[in-house]
């Protein structure tokens, strides 16, 4: 299993890293890290509202929550940390998230092969059992001598994180 301290410093580091970017725009925050599975919560802001006139959250903003939840999910499921690209992801859309409040996702690796990472993933509200979305995602897993040289250059950035 991958080092969870490592996981939840490169989480942080991702979300706070470089500003403007995505992550900074939707404040994502995880709240939940073992191995295997991820719990995240996606704030409800105006800047990533789909319909003014409704105010509900683009379904852009749903598909990186889940996403980012999966693939953090996917790298918690690995022995060594790595970082896993998305290869596949496929979004079901349930229903729209009402305005002005939070959306969780809570997502799964339930298969680890030697090139893939096979997840899982759902995003809700109040209820996980009346989901705003789901989601199956599949992540690359890298050459081990390239992974292991993207984890050297990672690891000095978490150094200084809390």
């Amino acid at each position: 299993m991958a080092d969870i301290e490592k996981l939840r410093k490169l989480c942080k580091l991702m979300v706070s890293a470089n500003p403007g970017d995505h992550f900074h725009a939707l404040d994502m925050r995880f709240t939940r890290l073992e191995e295997g599975k991820v719990l995240a919560e996606l704030p409800y802001s105006e800047s990533i509202v789909g319909n003014p006139e409704t105010g509900v959250i683009h379904g852009g903003a749903l598909t990186a929550l889940l996403d980012t939840c999966s693939g953090f999910a996917a790298i918690s499921a690995l022995d060594d940390l790595a970082i896993c690209p998305t290869m596949d992801l496929r979004v079901d859309y349930m229903r729209a998230a009402e305005p002005h409040k939070p959306v969780f996702a809570s997502a799964e690796a339930y298969r680890v092969t030697r090139q893939v990472v096979f997840c899982r993933g759902v995003a809700y509200q109040d209820d996980i059992n009346n989901p705003v979305a789901h989601c199956v995602a599949n992540f690359i897993r890298l050459d081990p001598e390239v992974s292991a040289q993207m984890t050297q250059m990672i690891e000095p950035f978490l150094e200084g994180i809390e």
